[in-house]
C-alpha cells in the first residue's frame, strides 16, 4: 500500500513538474500596443484625416524624452545613459569590431567643431559643412560636430554624379566639405579649377593622402587638411617640447612654452570652445532627394522634425521593443538619406552601440557574423535576396515539403502574437539564415520601397523577429506610417505614426475619392520638412499652404485602419488608346515571378502595349530553366527566345492573378545579364528605378521589342 502510495505521490508530482514547466516555458505572444482591428482614427478637426490610435487626442507628439529635443541632446542622453559606453564600432579585414565610446565621439566632435569654428565657419543654422563620404565613423563624429555648434549638414553622394555635386555645393553655398577618400578630393578639386564651384575653400579629408594632393589644392586656392590635423591640439606639442628639453634649466623651459602657446593655433583641441546648441527648430540636415529627372531639391529639416520621426518610432514600440543600451545596429544604408539617419538618432538617444560595415557591401554578411546586430534596418531588395537563398537552398522535395512545413508552423506561431527564434522548426531549417545575421536580430525595419507580402510573411517566420514595414519619404523626414507591434498581417504600410496625421485627398483623372478610401496621401505633423533650399516654386508644389505635404503616392485605408499604397500619382502615363498605366504597381507584381531578379516595364504614348526589361536571378534561373527542360549557363539561358517565353508567361500569370488589364500586362521582354544598380546610374541611392535614365539606356532593345510586336 505504501509503495503505490509512494508511487502515485511520485507521478502527481512529475505531474505537477511538467505542467510547471509546460506554463513557464510556453512561448508568450508579445503586449500588442493598441486594438490591431483599429489601427487608427478619425480626427476631430480634420476632415477625413487619422491618426495613430496610440494618442489620446488630435494632438501629435514632437519628442519622446523630455532631454532630447534636438539631435545633439539625444547624443548626449546616450552618452549618459549608457554610463560612457561603446558608441561607435568599426573593424579591418579579418579583425574584431573596435569601438569609440560615447565620450570619444562627444570630444572628438566637440575638438572638429571648434576647428570648424576657428576657421571662419558660423555657429548657425545657416552655416551648411558638406560630408561627402561612405557610411564611417567619422561621418558621424562630423555630424554630431556641426550639431554641438547648431551648423548644419549637408550629405554628398558620388553616386549622384559630378554634375549634382556641383549643383548641391553652389545651391548651399557650401565652403567646407569633410571628405572620406582622396579620390573624393580630386573630384572637387576638378571642379574648382574649372571655376565650377568656386565657393568651396576648404576640404577636410579623413583618410591619410600625400603631399601631392596637398600642393595641388594650394596651387588652386583650397586648403586641404587631415581630420586628425583639425582635431588635434598645440598642448600636445607644448607637452612633446617640454618632455624633449627637460634638460634646459626652468627659466629657459618657461619661455619656449610661453612661445609655443602664442604661435598661430589652427587645430580644434587648442582652441576649444564651449557647445552652441541648437534648438529644436533650428535646421540640423539639408538632404537632397536624387529625384528621377532634374536637379536633386534640397529637403531642410530640422533637428525638431528628426526627433519627431524617431520619437514616434519608440511610441510605436516601447512595449516591447525599446532600444536598449545593450542593443546594436549594422549601418550600412547611406547615411546620406534619412532612413538610416532616424535610426541611428534613436540608438544613440538609448545609448545603444552602432557599428560601420567595411564598405564593401559583398562583406556585408561577414561585418553581421562578427558584430551580431540585435536591430536590423533593411530595404525590400535585401529581404528578397535573403527569400531567394532559403527558398533556392530547399532544392529536394523532402526539402521543399520540410520547409513549407516549418513556414506555416511558425506563421501560425505570429498569428497569435508569439515572435521568437528558439523554437524546433528554428533550430532544424532557420538557424542557418538567422546566423548569416548574427544570430541575435530582435528587430528589423523594412523601407524605402514596397515588399511583397508574401516575402514578408515568410521571412518573419523565418528570421524569428519582429519586421516592422514603414512607408514615407525624405519631405516628412523618413517614415509617415508604420506596422504596430504584434500584427502580423502583411500588403499594407501599417498606421500613421504618432508624430503627424495622414488624409487622402481626391485624384479625379485617375477616379481616386477619398470618399471612397482612396487618394493621394497628405502628411501633416512634426515631422514634415521646412521646405526645399531655395526652391519656393517646388515647395509650394509639395507643401500646401495649410501644411499638408502631398506625397504623390495614391493610398487607400483598409477596414483595420492600416494604409495601402496601390497606387502612383506620378510616374504615370497614357498609352496610344488613352489608358492610364503606373508602372510601379504592375513592376511589384511581376518581381514576384522567382526568376525575375528586377523588372522595368515601359510604355509609349505612341504605342498601344506595354514592354519590359528584365534582369534574370542568376541564382534561380538555372534551376527554373532546367525545371522547364531547358540547360546552359546564365549567359546563354538570358539568349535563348525559350527562356524568354516561358519567363513571359509567368510573369503574365502573375498579372492575371493580382486582376491586371489585358492593356497592362507586358507583351514582349528583353532579358538583360546585368543587375540595375547606383553606380552604373540606373537605380537612385534609395534603389528606386531612374525611369528615363532606364529608358534611355535600353532605347534600342525598347525599340526593338515594339517592332518584334
Amino acid at each position: 500500500m505504501s509503495i503505490l502510495l509512494l508511487t502515485c505521490s511520485v507521478s502527481v508530482l512529475v505531474l505537477i513538474a511538467t505542467v510547471f514547466y509546460w506554463v513557464t516555458a510556453k512561448p508568450k505572444p508579445i503586449k500588442v500596443t493598441c486594438d490591431l482591428s483599429k489601427q487608427s482614427v478619425q480626427t476631430k478637426n480634420n476632415e477625413g484625416a487619422r491618426r495613430c490610435a496610440l494618442l489620446k487626442d488630435d494632438n501629435v507628439i514632437s519628442y519622446f524624452y523630455d532631454d532630447a529635443k534636438t539631435l545633439y541632446e539625444a547624443f548626449q542622453r546616450g552618452l549618459h545613459v549608457s554610463d560612457d559606453g561603446p558608441c561607435l564600432g568599426y573593424r579591418k579585414p579579418n579583425q574584431p569590431y573596435q569601438w569609440l565610446s560615447y565620450k570619444q565621439v562627444s570630444d572628438r566632435a566637440e575638438y572638429l567643431g571648434s576647428g570648424l569654428l576657428y576657421r571662419g565657419c558660423n555657429p548657425s543654422p545657416d552655416q551648411y559643412i558638406g560630408v561627402f563620404a561612405q557610411n564611417r565613423p567619422e561621418w558621424i563624429i562630423s555630424e554630431l560636430a556641426c550639431y554641438t555648434y547648431s551648423m548644419a549638414v549637408v550629405p554628398l553622394y558620388d553616386t549622384l554624379g559630378p554634375e549634382a555635386i556641383v549643383y548641391i555645393i553652389n545651391k548651399a553655398e557650401i565652403s567646407t566639405v569633410i571628405c572620406d577618400k582622396p579620390n573624393k578630393v580630386h573630384t572637387l578639386l576638378e571642379n574648382y579649377e574649372k571655376n565650377l564651384t568656386p565657393i568651396l575653400k576648404t576640404i577636410i579629408l579623413m583618410d591619410p593622402f600625400d603631399d601631392a594632393l596637398k600642393e595641388r589644392g594650394t596651387k588652386c586656392g583650397i586648403e586641404v587638411l587631415s581630420l586628425k590635423e583639425v582635431e588635434v591640439r598645440w598642448q600636445d606639442r607644448i607637452i612633446a617640447y617640454s618632455t624633449y628639453y627637460s634638460s634646459l634649466d626652468s627659466k629657459a623651459n618657461f619661455i619656449i612654452i610661453e612661445a609655443l602657446k602664442t604661435k598661430p593655433k589652427d587645430l580644434g583641441r587648442a582652441n576649444s570652445k564651449k557647445p552652441i546648441p541648437p534648438e529644436p527648430e533650428d535646421m540640423c540636415i539639408v538632404c537632397f532627394t536624387s529625384g528621377t529627372t532634374g536637379n536633386p531639391k534640397g529637403a531642410m529639416l530640422t533637428h525638431g522634425n528628426v526627433v519627431a520621426n524617431s520619437a514616434a518610432f519608440f511610441k510605436i514600440i516601447e512595449s516591447t521593443f525599446i532600444p536598449r543600451t545593450d542593443d546594436i545596429s549594422i549601418s550600412y544604408l547611406p547615411l546620406a538619406h534619412m532612413f538610416e539617419r532616424v535610426v541611428q538618432t534613436a540608438l544613440y538617444c538609448s545609448g545603444a552601440r552602432v557599428g560601420f560595415f567595411q564598405g564593401n557591401i559583398q562583406l556585408l554578411a561577414d561585418d553581421m557574423k562578427m558584430l551580431q546586430p540585435t536591430v536590423f534596418p533593411v530595404v525590400p531588395r535585401l529581404l528578397n535576396r535573403i527569400y531567394d537563398k532559403v527558398q533556392s537552398g530547399a532544392q529536394t522535395p523532402f526539402k521543399r515539403w520540410l520547409l513549407n512545413l516549418a513556414v506555416r508552423s511558425k506563421e501560425a506561431e505570429i498569428s497569435k502574437g508569439i515572435i521568437r527564434n528558439d523554437s524546433f522548426w528554428d533550430k532544424l531549417v532557420f538557424n542557418k539564415v538567422q546566423a548569416t545575421m548574427g544570430g541575435r536580430v530582435r528587430v528589423m525595419v523594412t523601407g524605402a520601397a514596397p515588399i511583397s507580402p508574401s516575402v514578408l510573411t515568410f521571412l518573419r517566420a523565418a528570421l524569428g523577429c519582429q519586421i516592422f514595414e514603414a512607408y514615407g519619404q525624405t519631405e516628412c523626414t523618413a517614415g509617415c506610417t508604420i506596422s504596430m507591434v504584434g500584427d502580423s498581417t502583411a500588403g499594407h504600410v501599417g498606421a500613421p505614426i504618432p508624430c503627424n496625421i495622414v488624409k487622402l485627398v481626391d485624384v479625379e483623372d485617375m477616379n481616386y475619392f477619398a470618399a471612397n478610401g482612396e487618394g493621394e496621401v497628405c502628411v501633416k505633423g512634426s515631422n514634415v520638412f521646412k521646405g526645399y533650399l531655395k526652391d519656393s516654386e517646388r515647395t509650394a508644389e509639395a507643401k500646401d499652404s495649410d501644411g499638408w505635404l502631398h506625397t504623390g503616392d495614391i493610398g487607400k485605408w483598409l477596414p483595420n485602419g492600416t494604409l495601402k499604397i496601390i497606387d502612383r500619382k506620378k510616374n504615370i502615363f497614357k498609352l496610344a488608346q488613352g489608358e492610364y498605366i503606373a508602372p510601379e504597381r504592375i513592376e511589384n507584381i511581376y518581381i514576384r515571378s522567382a526568376p525575375v531578379a528586377q523588372v522595368f516595364v515601359h510604355g509609349d504614348s505612341l504605342k498601344s502595349h506595354l514592354v519590359a526589361i528584365v534582369v534574370p536571378d542568376p541564382e534561380v534561373l538555372p534551376e527554373f530553366a532546367t525545371s522547364k527542360g531547358i540547360k546552359g549557363s546564365y549567359q546563354q539561358l538570358c539568349k535563348n527566345s525559350e527562356v524568354k517565353k516561358v519567363i513571359l508567361e509567368d510573369m503574365v500569370k502573375l498579372g492575371k492573378e493580382a486582376g491586371l488589364k489585358s492593356f497592362e500586362q507586358v507583351k514582349d521582354l528583353y532579358l538583360h545579364t546585368e543587375m540595375f544598380t547606383i553606380e552604373n546610374g540606373l537605380l537612385t541611392p534609395t534603389l528606386k528605378a531612374k525611369r528615363s535614365e532606364l529608358a534611355k539606356y535600353f532605347i534600342s532593345e525598347i525599340d526593338q521589342l515594339y517592332k518584334n510586336t
